[in-house]
């Protein structure tokens, strides 16, 4: 393996969106206490892909992935790899259409963690590592002071910010109409060591979200971005 994979994120306990191989987190509101301040994004249906100094990786750390959605980040590694160092940048690579079509994005790959060595850095620096590589970060829905909150009032909020559209526009694949966002990411904030992980970032998922019988890489289609939908449109 020439790094670690990115950690599994456990469901908050009423996650709808969970399946066989998934973890659910029940001491979540234990862990919460201990941060400051949460910041909760939007879960894209993408794929997970990491840039480091190595190359383009998936889900899996052991070699470089080939696959063809993800030529085009290939080709944009070529550009910076040199300029990693020890920053490992992790993405949603939206290039192949998954069970949602966004119709108003701009990019193929959005920036949600950054890891460096045995730390994954703050939201500050994720944006800075982002911006410094030219890339886009996902979607920001809130920021909250813990001391703020109870579990109640936090539930409730994520259940509504999980029950919006995607900020990009949401398609449903199968029914062709319009559908909620996948889900919410909420994170700590701050930086965090790596063995912590698990104890610092938390994810709702929409009820039912895979609904195709076959994996999505069978037959997989190229997202358009929004420029390309303009054009169509005669925008």
């Amino acid at each position: 393996m020439i790094s670690q994979k990115y950690g599994r994120t456990y469901h908050y306990p009423f996650s709808p969106g969970t399946t066989s191989d998934d973890r659910i987190n029940h001491s979540y509101w234990e862990d919460i206490q201990n941060i400051e301040t949460l910041i909760h994004t939007e879960k894209l249906d993408g794929e997970n892909n990491c840039m480091n100094k190595f190359g383009v990786f998936a889900r899996s750390h052991i070699a470089p992935t080939n696959s063809p959605w993800t030529s085009q980040i290939r080709e944009r590694w070529k550009f910076i790899k040199n300029d990693l160092g020890d920053i490992e940048l992790f993405g949603e690579n939206l290039y192949a259409i998954h069970s949602i079509e966004y119709e108003q994005i701009e990019s193929y790959y959005y920036i949600f963690a950054v890891r460096c060595l045995d730390k994954w850095l703050s939201w500050e620096e994720v944006k800075f590592y982002a911006a410094m590589f030219d890339l886009p970060t996902v979607p920001e829905i809130s920021v909250q002071s813990v001391k703020e909150l109870d579990s109640k009032t936090l539930e409730k909020q994520i259940i509504s910010y999980a029950q919006e559209p995607s900020v990009f526009g949401s398609i449903d694949t199968l029914t062709r109409k319009d559908c909620t966002r996948e889900g919410i990411v909420s994170r700590n904030i701050g930086e965090y060591s790596i063995n912590e992980f698990a104890h610092n970032v938390f994810k709702y998922v929409r009820k039912g979200h895979v609904k195709t019988d076959e994996h999505w890489s069978r037959n997989w289609k190229r997202a358009k971005l929004i420029w390309e939908r303009k054009n169509k449109n005669g925008i």
